[in-house]
């Protein structure tokens, strides 16, 4: 090998040298591995920052036999809630169950069923789906938008503010409702179907053991408020472990059925007849017998009135009866009217 040759080599590896150690030196203690490619190999674009987070949707759909108050009722809550999704009817011989499958299909996680009963008693279901738990309800005094035709207002898909009574807080089992209402009525930030927007509030009330349903328009920053509606009072009844179906985690001791409070009704408006008897036969058998004690004085009303005048006074007064009318005769006047002489008949020739 000639000395050029050998020259030209070492220089090649000397400056290899150089470079290793210039980049063992950048390098930090503990780090391993070779200095990521200047250009990528891989076309998969980069991962976007999603605002949406919380992606909670609500199947909002009713049962078959709803009445047409209850089906006002349901659009209504699908118009103040755009996170909500539609079904058709299910038959009523179908099992609860099958409402979770109707949820994976429509890709959401929680529920808001109705059913009816008789044509009369409206009933709520609230559920999370698959797990649970799920509570069912009783829909009592319902109104509807249309039928309170209230002055408040608000911007389709608003956000609204979710306000609970204090008594929320008071036992485990509201507690747990107030969780399961804030998930289904409360509209996810940034939601594609929502508005930036705050200009409403649901307020949630505990009275007289039922949760008191009210919808308001927020008008100006001080608190002034304008209903909006609908209203309706929630009568809980039971809450299960599972969706739609599992355990009885709790049941409502104050829960009185829709059939058994119409046959309390019937029983005391059919018993209104007997109170009277029994209150008549009552106040015969105390009442007295002299109310009260007549004073020397009350002699002056008994008896007629004119012949008590004229016994006082002395004097004769003439009746009615005594006095004699006065007869009036009129006489017919004849009327003077012409005399109409008949012509006589001219006799033919």
């Amino acid at each position: 090998m000639s000395r050029k040759n050998r020259s030209t080599k070492l220089g090649r590896v000397l400056k290899k040298r150089k470079r290793e150690e210039s980049t063992s030196e950048a390098k930090p203690e503990g780090e391993e591995g070779t200095a990521p490619p200047a250009s990528r190999t891989s076309d998969e674009p980069l991962p976007k920052k999603v605002k949406w987070i919380n992606r909670q949707r609500v199947l909002v759909f009713g049962a078959a036999g709803i009445t047409q108050r209850d089906r006002h009722l349901m659009n209504d809550l699908k118009r103040i809630m755009p996170h909500s999704k539609n079904e058709n009817k299910i038959s009523r011989r179908e099992h609860l169950a099958v409402i979770n499958e109707l949820c994976e299909v429509k890709n959401c996680c929680k529920a808001l069923f109705l059913e009816a009963r008789k044509k009369l008693d409206l009933y709520m279901w609230l559920s999370n789906v698959p797990h649970g738990p799920s509570a069912k309800f009783l829909v009592e005094s319902t109104f509807t938008m249309g039928e309170l035709r209230l002055t408040g207002n608000c911007l389709k898909g608003s956000r609204p503010v979710l306000s609970f009574d204090e008594n929320f807080d008071s036992q485990p089992h509201y507690a747990l409702l107030k969780e399961v209402l804030t998930q289904i009525f409360g509209v996810p930030n940034h939601h594609p179907k929502s508005q930036p927007f705050v200009d409403r509030i649901i307020t949630f009330s505990i009275l007289d053991n039922r949760i008191w349903f009210r919808h308001y328009q927020i008008l100006q920053e001080d608190g002034a408020l304008a209903e909006i509606g609908p209203r309706f009072v929630l009568n809980p009844i039971k809450i299960f472990s599972g969706s739609f179906t599992g355990a009885t985690l709790w049941e409502n001791p104050h829960y009185i059925t829709p059939s058994a409070y119409r046959q309390q009704l019937k029983a005391v408006a059919g018993t209104k007849y007997l109170n009277r008897q029994q209150q008549k036969i009552k106040y015969m058998a105390t009442a007295p017998e002299v109310t009260y004690k007549s004073l020397p004085e009350d002699e002056v009303f008994e008896g007629e009135t004119l012949t008590k005048a004229a016994e006082l006074t002395g004097m004769e007064i003439e009746t009615e009866g005594m006095q004699q009318k006065k007869q009036f005769t009129f006489k017919k006047k004849k009327r003077a009217g012409k005399k109409f002489t008949k012509k006589p008949k001219a006799i033919p020739t």
